[in-house]
């Protein structure tokens, strides 16, 4: 909320909202990167410089092709932690109930699930509504993670 409102001036939104969400979730892609990098045998980059490669060529054709499966995964799992992020959302997506259209809602206050949830599940006491909300992102987190499985062995495929 800081970096975005305050000091660069952007107004509370959809906008601020997802790049308050990707700030948050950059480190664990970075980390999921890094564990599937490191799981490259280290004999494939020596072969590939033994054969003549440059350097960014073997990261380009032997390195990246096969951690592409654990990067691909670790960055749809962090998407699946985006879905349930709500604090963040709070401050930097706004607090309101409306949903605007896409134009419309990146600089002004529109609904988020997470925050529609909390709202119908304590204020308003909605309690068939904030089900509902509920019930949806816990099918998105399932599609997410199901997305996540198939992508990984669509990729293991692809190498062997």
């Amino acid at each position: 909320m800081l970096a975005f409102i305050q000091l660069m001036g952007l107004k509370a939104g959809i906008l601020v909202g997802g790049l308050t969400l990707v700030v948050m979730v950059l480190p664990t892609i970075i980390s999921n990167t890094l564990e599937s990098l490191k799981t490259v045998p280290d004999s494939y980059r020596e072969g590939a410089l033994a054969l003549g490669s440059g350097k960014w060529h073997m990261i380009r054709t032997v390195v990246l092709p096969s951690s592409i499966d654990g990067i691909v995964t670790g960055c749809i799992l962090a998407v699946g932690r985006i879905v349930g992020e709500s604090a963040a959302l709070l401050y930097t997506a706004g607090f309101g109930l409306i949903l605007n259209s896409f134009m419309t809602a990146l600089q002004s206050s529109s609904a988020t699930l997470t925050v529609a949830l909390y709202v119908y599940a304590t204020e308003r006491g909605e309690l068939n509504v904030a089900f509902s909300i509920a019930t949806i992102l816990l099918i998105l987190t399932l599609l997410l993670n199901l997305a996540a499985n198939v992508s990984a062995s669509k990729l293991n495929n692809k190498e062997k």
